[in-house]
């Protein structure tokens, strides 16, 4: 449930920007047929930031809804405010997801015991499995691997989304979480190491495009194929490199509807639209990776 090719799912919008449900339920096909392990949907790829409150609930049921049980559904709770996350988690109890997928607070940098109370207070609000999200780069706020052994006590804290690319911390943590305890990658440069080191699945922005790829090279390093996982690898490094060549998910929106997995790549402000000089750029690595 919580292993192997986990896909942070973009939302697309139509060209005025409201929720293309079309092409939402497209991708959520895509990624039934191509072998991604679970779908998080509006988590910060899917731009959890500019939807509103009923906007982002009602992705999340109709996701639930397309995937008809096929594939397990992980639900974005995540804000700054604990009060809204709490009151977000609460709101997707009972229509199908399988756990929930809750971003460190961003602006307020909060110290490790304000870290550490935010989740706790979040996962004793809800009886609902917990994954927490660690981004420094977009949160300015770190979660060590002290505070994570600190959560990972709590029962239905049950695992760890870590977007530092500091592969150091897989070992560390790992020893401070225990085995039961999921570790996830969730910067898709390093997440074959992380797997190889002791992880156990990646949450990624390239399955967007590449979901089959993704899900193999999952499969081959849990199957210790290491040469082929990282051949295989390779060949999406530029994805994974030139997918955040402008802030994410801008890239990855006009690389799903170049492949025509969705209508366009409209994006909601203050984020806009891929600049013509990176178009190119990420033309390229689709073609590097084989997908045009």
């Amino acid at each position: 449930m919580f292993t192997g090719s986990l896909v942070a799912l973009v939302t697309p919008m139509d060209t005025k920007g409201n929720v293309d449900h079309v092409s939402l339920k497209k991708l959520v096909e895509y990624h039934i047929a191509n072998g991604t392990s679970a779908i998080v949907s509006v988590g910060t790829t899917g731009e959890s930031a500019t939807l509103d409150h009923n906007e982002h609930i009602d992705v999340i049921k109709r996701t639930i809804d397309y995937a008809e049980g096929r594939i397990d559904i992980i639900a974005g709770t995540g804000s700054n405010a604990t009060k809204e996350a709490i009151e977000l988690t609460r709101q997707v109890e009972n229509i199908g997801v399988v756990g929930c997928l809750t971003v460190a607070p961003y602006y307020n940098k909060p110290t490790q015991e304000g870290l550490y109370q935010h989740f706790k207070a979040i996962a004793e609000s809800s009886p609902l499995p917990q994954i927490i999200y660690n981004v420094p780069g977009r949160t300015c706020s770190d979660i060590k691997p002290e505070t994570v052994g600190r959560l990972a006590k709590i029962k239905n804290i049950i695992a760890l989304k870590d977007a530092t690319g500091d592969l150091s911390r897989v070992y560390k943590t790992r020893k401070l979480v225990g085995d039961d305890f999921k570790l996830l990658s969730g910067d898709d440069a390093t997440f074959l190491d992380f797997i190889i080191l002791g992880g156990d699945g990646v949450i990624s922005v390239t399955a967007n495009v590449a979901a089959k790829q993704v899900a193999t090279v999952c499969e081959l390093a849990f199957n210790n194929q290491i040469q082929q996982a990282r051949n295989l690898n390779d060949s999406l490094m530029a994805l994974h490199t030139h997918l955040f060549i402008e802030p994410n998910p801008t890239p990855a929106k006009w690389a799903c509807t170049r492949l025509g997995l969705m209508a366009n790549g409209t994006i909601r402000l203050p984020l806009v639209q891929l600049s013509d000089a990176s178009i190119p750029v990420v033309e390229q690595a689709l073609k590097d990776a084989k997908l045009l």
